[in-house]
């Protein structure tokens, strides 16, 4: 690095592009010629009237039709991968003492399914950044109105006036305590192995006393009347009825806010909005607007960094590396948001639920980017405060970072906790922009990336950075059914997108670039996918069986291309996902997760979503459970897939399976006993291998049907349901 005037111009990020594009865009475009060959094929030989399967052959060559359209549209993600690299020395240099006021807010809602030391741990976390601590507010909504909640918070207050300077004095990583103490300690030094027993022995006792109340489900008296804070709660209040509830913990401003060492503590404000049955609170986004204009009647920092509950602070320099964008002197000006890939710290290497989404973090995301189209994802995102209460840009636009921590500095903390609790009621939005055009986006179960979508369109640019430590980690789902829920609320908000008027393709026309567009839509097109899957998987199977083919024999040269697109497609998917960071394993369970989601998550998703355009439903918020028991917890570390339930979902992927098992063992029977077979033997090929591969995916299914004796295992009920549908399937051809 130069001096003087040199070093003042040095950007504070740097953007790479990802190298091999040139190689990669001929690859695919190999790809595309097999994809055209193959629909050409479809349409030159059309089964005639009298011929059987015409109607199979038409539907083959729509989904095929889909496949290709949608293959062009995951391509445009990959067309421009970029990378961000900050440069945190150079902020420090440059603005080291005129840093900006950040706030930070974590989002929970439910204290039986995300549990408040679960809660408190991310809070903690949050609190212990490597930031000027005058210049940190940390703001917890609690949707769910729960004394327990505020209690576990109470508690963490108090604890972090230990567990803030322990953290700085020996700079610990993770700063979240829960994640911290699970490491071993077998440090040498006795200063530090004393106080990691006396910080570990308060935080057990800590942790103790939020379970005893949690089990209890009630605060003991001699605790309540430790805080004015419990008078809000009264024997009326319920999750759904509760008025506006405001306490601000830790007053940042006061100089006697101080830990162990004698050293301020960064702000720290619990609240829970008003809630009414006959209002409708909108979810995730309403308690994201209300944070948003409760913390601006406070400590108003124009930084913004949204978490959930469960997703605490893996490096506590991640605020300086986001600054790092905003304060760029170039471009800084233009960002509206800076978003981080989500991780999780319990998911292993085989990675049975394909939760971690390591080419959707390093490949997809990036390439977004790479159109000026990050999606928010919303958590572990830091926000420009302007821009996400709606300001649009403008050319002369020009950022001014206050080094003024408090809005009402002047106010007493009765006086800014009752201004606040008006903020927060469910009459203060009426009449008002916010949800429209302020603030996150309502009516829309996926409204974080709908509010992303939104600020581009307004002429901001989001950054999206994903470094190699991970910023965030939080808790992936440990069963089956959670993950597919979890999937099925995203497919189905995405979808909902699609059919608004925020569709990508329009709204979105001459706003942001065709690239980003097209980008938007492969998460957005995720429901409507599951119908060609579907069709793929039930079928050709069932047309096997009945000895009619609908592929080309091995020996015809139409067989290349469905050859070539389907080994070249498989073959880069795997060596992407490796490339990634995924082993092969977590690569073929990847493989068998999108089968099984787009055969019950994606499907449902699709059908909700019509029915909510028929007004038959509405939208629904569904939060999945941050905890398993023992047993659950045990077979996913043995990484052993949790059924478990007589869902309508897991009905499906067993019966699925079982068809595709039985069509096998048909087409084998017919190659065995020389059957009469449409088109020869060679015909059949292609039908087998289709079957064969379906069949080796789903080989932890057919485990849970006939082998396991576990909890875990696909109950009895459901196996018998699967083989009757699966064999009264198997008999259409043969009726038809």
């Amino acid at each position: 690095m130069g001096g003087g005037e040199d070093e003042a111009v040095q950007p504070l990020f740097a953007t790479k592009q990802l190298k091999g594009r040139v190689a990669y865009r001929c690859f695919a475009s190999t790809i595309f010629v097999g994809i055209c060959l193959i629909l050409v094929y479809r349409l030159k030989h059309i089964p005639s009237a009298e011929e059987h399967g015409r109607w199979a052959w038409i539907g083959l060559f729509i989904a095929e039709l889909w496949f290709g359209f949608y293959w062009i549209i995951t391509q445009s993600v990959r067309w421009n991968v970029i990378h961000r690299v900050p440069f945190k020395d150079r902020l420090l240099q440059r603005h080291g003492e005129k840093l900006p006021g950040v706030d930070i807010f974590v989002c929970t809602a439910d204290p039986t399914l995300e549990p408040p030391t679960l809660v408190v741990n991310t809070v903690l976390s949050a609190m212990a950044y490597n930031y000027p601590t005058d210049k940190l507010s940390v703001y917890l909504s609690d949707d769910g109105g729960s004394e327990l909640t505020f209690y576990a918070l109470l508690e963490a207050s108090r604890f972090s006036k230990h567990w803030i300077p322990f953290c700085k004095k020996f700079k610990v990583e993770p700063r979240s305590p829960q994640g911290y103490f699970v490491q071993h300690n077998d440090s040498q030094d006795i200063t530090y192995a004393n106080e990691w027993l006396a910080i570990k022995k308060l935080y057990e006792e800590m942790k103790n006393r939020i379970e005893s109340a949690v089990e209890v489900g009630s605060i003991p008296k001699e605790v309540r009347d430790q805080h004015k804070g419990f008078s809000e709660w009264d024997s009326k209040i319920t999750k759904k009825d509760h008025q506006s509830i405001v306490q601000i913990l830790i007053d940042g401003r006061d100089t006697n806010a101080i830990d162990s060492d004698g050293n301020r503590l960064p702000t720290l404000v619990y609240i829970a909005r008003e809630k009414r049955p006959q209002v409708h609170h909108n979810f995730k986004a309403g308690s994201m607007n209300a944070l948003t204009r409760v913390s601006s009647e406070m400590s108003n920092g124009p930084i913004i960094l949204n978490l959930d509950c469960d997703m605490y602070s893996n490096d506590p320099d991640t605020i300086m590396d986001a600054l790092c964008f905003f304060l760029d002197e170039e471009k800084g000006h233009r960002v509206s948001y800076v978003q981080y890939p989500q991780h999780y710290n319990n998911v292993h290497k085989s990675n049975i639920y394909s939760c971690s989404n390591m080419v959707v973090n390093k490949i997809e995301l990036a390439g977004l980017d790479g159109y000026g189209g990050t999606l928010y994802c919303g958590t572990g995102c830091f926000h420009r405060r302007e821009s996400l209460c709606g300001r649009r840009y403008s050319e002369d636009y020009k950022a001014e970072w206050s080094t003024r921590t408090w809005k009402n500095a002047e106010r007493t903390v009765p006086e800014l906790e009752e201004a606040s609790k008006v903020l927060a009621n469910c009459s203060y939005e009426k009449g008002t922009l916010w949800g429209q055009e302020m603030g996150l986006m309502y009516g829309c179960s996926v409204e974080d990336v709908i509010t992303g979508l939104v600020i581009q369109c307004k002429g901001w640019e989001p950054v999206y950075y994903s470094p190699y430590k991970r910023a965030f980690l939080g808790v992936a789902a440990t069963t089956l059914d959670d993950a597919l829920i979890q999937y099925k609320r995203w497919a189905e908000g995405m979808f909902q997108i699609f059919f608004s008027k925020y569709c990508p393709f329009f709204y979105g026309h001459r706003k942001i670039k065709l690239g980003a567009q097209m980008g938007y839509c492969v998460y957005l097109l995720w429901a409507p996918n599951s119908l060609p899957m579907l069709y793929y998987t039930i079928v050709p199977p069932l047309f096997l069986l009945r000895g009619v083919a609908l592929f080309p024999e091995v020996s015809s040269l139409w067989f290349l291309p469905f050859a070539y697109v389907f080994t070249a497609k498989y073959a880069y998917s795997m060596l992407e996902a490796v490339w990634c960071g995924d082993s092969f394993k977590a690569w073929w369970n990847l493989e068998r997760t999108w089968l099984i989601r787009s055969a019950t998550s994606y499907l449902f998703a699709l059908i909700d979503n019509l029915t909510k355009q028929l007004g038959l439903s509405e939208t629904t918020f569904v939060i999945t459970a941050k905890v398993a028991d023992e047993g659950v917890l045990k077979r996913y570390q043995q990484e052993i897939i949790e059924f478990g339930n007589a869902s309508l979902m897991v009905t499906i992927i067993s019966t699925l399976a079982l068809l595709n098992l039985f069509s096998l063992v048909g087409g084998m029977t017919r190659v065995i006993f020389s059957m009469e077979f449409r088109g020869g033997v060679a015909g059949l090929i292609p039908h087998m291998s289709l079957c064969g591969l379906t069949v080796m995916l789903n080989l932890p299914v057919y485990h849970a049907l006939f082998i396991r004796s576990d909890k875990g295992r696909i109950p009895s009920s459901v196996m018998f349901k699967s083989i009757v549908l699966s064999s009264l399937a198997c008999l259409l051809p043969y009726l038809l």
